[in-house]
């Protein structure tokens, strides 16, 4: 029955549980790049690129809460998101030929297009 229900779910609703899949894979990758990147060292483990990595697995996690749960506050903090995923994305860009931080930027674009999406 639960096949069901997905399958007739607005289009709404759709967009929302893919945007909590996204969230939850960035927020994923975005902690394997960390540790990643700490044990690569160099440029690598820069305060402020780790800084950035870390706000943003933790604000995926968070709108990923926000959104299960259906909170009013969803449009504002998907947005945010989406900006902080964006930002980071382009941070990864710099590490040219490092399969790891190729998958974050990644995962951190997809995140934001979906966001950007609600």
């Amino acid at each position: 029955m639960a096949h069901k229900q997905q399958q007739h779910q607005p289009k709404a609703g759709i967009a929302l549980q893919h945007s909590v899949t996204e969230a939850l894979t960035c927020h994923r990758i975005c902690e394997e790049t960390i540790t990643h990147c700490l044990y690569t060292g160099g440029a690598h483990a820069d305060p402020d690129h780790i800084r950035i990595m870390m706000d943003c697995a933790d604000i995926c996690r968070t709108a990923s809460d926000y959104m299960v749960r259906g909170s009013r506050f969803i449009p504002a903090i998907a947005a945010l998101c989406a900006d902080i995923c964006e930002a980071t994305a382009a941070e990864c860009d710099r590490f040219t030929g490092d399969a790891q931080m190729v998958a974050c930027a990644q995962a951190c674009r997809r995140c934001a297009q979906s966001c950007r999406q609600l």
